[in-house]
């Protein structure tokens, strides 16, 4: 695994990062960090009483219009770190009392991160996504993470076209979060906390609720009652530049109608209060 010919993501890009070419991530070959931090308002089972340790990385491989971290995963944003720094930084962070180490969007600096994860630490490795991952690259991952946490953003491909870029986004991220499952097998606890398996998040878009529906069916006839958990996300905050219907928060009507599938496919996990949908629950990066 390394930046030639670059193919880590869905992408392919093919483009050489160590001679300074950039593909659709727009970032060079050495891993970016635009902010780590003691990170509150993950989900319970993960941020505990500590927080979860947050590394998130400049540069992203999908570019969601609607983007929250639009601030750094337009390009090539942040610090740049090699492996030893890396490693010193996820010392630091368990150090402060980090529940996990949470690698936000790091698809695209695995090449970077994967030595930084040997040896073992000591506290679970969360490798948070959008869900848009390639199997092959995946593969190389597997003994490293503890906790998948993607998101399963679209079963429309019309509309992940259209937000995300991606056409392809649903059998891609499907079969991605397939592969996470084999890898870590059923959420186990260790008394309120996670310490293994795959929570797969959704966010509830404005006027989508179909394509809601459509996510929750697919994983719950993907999965037995309790093998993963589900996070349903009613944080969708306008960031500007979008017309109707994505100018404005979910619905109470809408956000009731997706959790009432949630429960009716018997799936187990977490959800979110209308609080959350707020721009002060952004990081300032």
């Amino acid at each position: 695994m390394d930046y030639v010919n670059c193919n880590l993501c869905p992408r392919q890009c093919g483009v050489d990062r160590t001679s300074g070419q950039v593909g659709f991530c727009g970032c060079p070959g050495q891993a970016l960090v635009a902010k780590a931090m003691l990170h509150k308002w993950e989900e319970p089972a993960l941020a505990g009483n500590g927080g979860s340790g947050a590394v998130f990385f400049g540069g992203c491989t999908l570019g969601c219009k609607y983007c929250q971290n639009a601030a750094i995963s337009g390009g090539a944003v942040g610090k740049a770190m090699d492996e030893k720094q890396l490693r010193q930084l996820f010392s630091d962070l368990i150090s402060r009392g980090a529940e996990n180490i949470d690698l936000v969007t790091p698809t695209h600096f695995l090449p970077t991160i994967l030595p930084a994860l040997t040896p073992k630490l000591p506290v679970p490795v969360v490798y948070n996504c959008g869900g848009y991952e390639r199997v092959e690259t995946l593969r190389e991952l597997e003994g490293n993470v503890d906790i998948y946490l993607p998101d399963l953003k679209y079963a429309d491909g019309a509309l992940a076209g259209e937000l995300s870029g991606a056409p392809d986004y649903f059998e891609t991220a499907a079969a991605a979060i397939r592969e996470m499952f084999r890898q870590t097998g059923p959420v186990r606890w260790a008394g309120e906390k996670v310490i293994k398996g795959v929570i797969i998040r959704h966010l509830i878009l404005p006027g989508c609720v179909d394509n809601s529906l459509r996510v929750l069916d697919w994983i719950g006839e993907t999965f037995a009652p309790g093998q993963v958990l589900v996070s349903l996300m009613r944080q969708y905050t306008p960031m500007g530049g979008l017309g109707a219907p994505f100018d404005r928060r979910i619905t109470q009507e809408e956000y009731d109608a997706v959790l009432s599938w949630m429960y009716l496919n018997r799936l187990e996990g977490f959800i979110q209060e209308a609080e959350a949908a707020d721009a002060g629950f952004i990081p300032q990066f």
